[in-house]
């Protein structure tokens, strides 16, 4: 929708981002993107980013001074780090390693590589205060990404990782509000060491890490409106640009389809490490229980030859998630926001199995729409099989997801994207 802005003149970006597994794809794609439309990216990240950097047309440079990962085996190991223990423990790794203990670190990169490839605006993963706080010192037009649902706690909307719907009544508002002077309370130990680097930057402290987000030029959360949930208190610089459905350069293979006859039905679990070998067996063997044909994608942290199939199902490590759903009738799914996009995008309807970050919200959001079922993470094959089964039968999950799949070709025709977006940094 780029006839919004006026047009923008050829630009220079950095984009400085994770390797967060699911939330690479959409920022390779805005990448991508902007490349196709004729302007530079040099693209700041993890070293296991390099390959997909490359893939988009973009210049790569990776993280030196910042904690950063070489390899999938390191992913998995930060994975199980940050994953073990109770929600605190959780977050007090976070905190130490990526929030709070790398945020020296990810300012000083943003500012080497500005220094080295000059640019005209930045990119900036939303969820690490670090790259926020190099954008800022660069003093360079800045949009924060959130390759999801809108993550910063917010009245009116439930506190992500919850699952829950927004509270409408009292005790479901009480509830939300806890909730999130819960959260202030744990983003309130991370005040001290950021306003340390703030300092070290010459940039004003903040009351609330979350704040930076207040002084980036836009927030571009990478979802549909129609999907998220609504709130009348969003800042003024928050823009829903849709979602970015490009599947990962390395998941590009025709080697998927299954043999046989009947509905084919796709089981994806987490492309990071989720401790999920076990959810994908069961569920394939699930399938095998049903007229259908089954593809299963393990992602890079499993390995296929872990996860037995009957004779109906594939299982392939990767396959372009977009293409099978195009030919797909249902999605079994850990309800990752890409997942579950890419199927709604397609009109297919899902069975939802979140194992968690932000899988139960999507869940929710699913639910609301009716557009899928809910099965708990450790159900038995037969209970899997019989969810499957009820989507397929019951054509008013498939007409749901077939509306917002309308819904969302609308919004793409109709509203500013993120590339749309980005380029308005250029002439702002």
């Amino acid at each position: 929708m780029s006839e919004q802005f006026p047009e923008a003149p050829t630009g220079r970006f950095l984009m400085a981002v994770i390797d967060g597994g699911g939330t690479l794809p959409p920022a390779m794609g805005l990448a991508a993107e902007l490349v196709r439309r004729g302007h530079t990216v040099s693209v700041l990240a993890d070293p296991t980013v390099e390959p997909s950097a490359k893939a988009a047309g973009c210049d790569f440079t990776a993280f030196d001074a910042a904690p950063h990962i070489d390899s999938i085996a390191e992913q998995t190991a930060m994975v199980i780090e940050f994953e073990t223990g109770n929600p605190y423990r959780q977050f007090t790794a976070i905190r130490d390693r990526l929030l709070v203990g790398g945020a020296p670190g990810f300012a000083a990169d943003v500012l080497r590589a500005v220094r080295a490839h000059p640019v005209d605006a930045v990119l900036a993963e939303g969820a690490v205060p670090g790259i926020l706080i190099g954008a800022q010192a660069v003093g360079l037009p800045t949009a924060a990404l959130m390759p999801n649902i809108y993550l910063r706690p917010t009245p009116g909307l439930p506190i992500m990782g919850t699952g829950w719907r927004p509270g409408r009544s009292v005790p479901g508002r009480i509830r939300d509000d806890l909730a999130r002077r819960a959260v202030r309370r744990l983003s309130a130990t991370c005040r001290p060491g950021l306003n340390a680097t703030l300092a070290s930057h010459g940039l004003p402290r903040v009351d609330d890490m979350f704040e930076l987000l207040d002084r980036c030029t836009e927030v571009l959360v990478l979802t549909s409106p129609s999907f998220d949930f609504s709130t009348p208190h969003l800042p003024a610089n928050v823009h829903y640009v849709g979602p970015q459905l490009d599947d990962p350069e390395w998941a590009a293979t025709d080697a998927w389809r299954p043999d046989g006859a009947g509905p084919l039905v796709l089981i994806a679990a987490s492309s990071t490490y989720q401790d999920q070998a076990d959810l994908l067996r069961r569920t394939a063997t699930a399938l095998g229980k049903l007229p259908v044909r089954g593809v299963v994608t393990t992602g890079r942290a499993i390995d296929p030859q872990d996860i037995p199939a009957p004779v109906n199902v594939r299982v392939v490590r990767a396959a372009p998630h977009r293409a099978v759903l195009a030919e797909a009738a249902a999605l079994v799914t850990h309800a990752g926001h890409g997942s579950v996009l890419k199927a709604l995008a397609a009109g297919v309807p899902l069975v939802c199995m979140p194992m968690g970050r932000d899988q139960k919200d999507n869940t929710a959001r699913v639910l609301r729409l009716g557009a899928g079922v809910r099965v708990d993470k450790s159900a038995e094959p037969g209970r899997i099989a019989a969810a499957v089964r009820r989507v397929l039968d019951e054509p008013g999950f498939a007409d749901a997801a077939r509306r917002m799949a309308a819904t969302l070709a609308a919004e793409a025709a109709t509203r500013p994207s993120a590339a749309d977006r980005a380029e308005g940094l250029l002439s702002g």
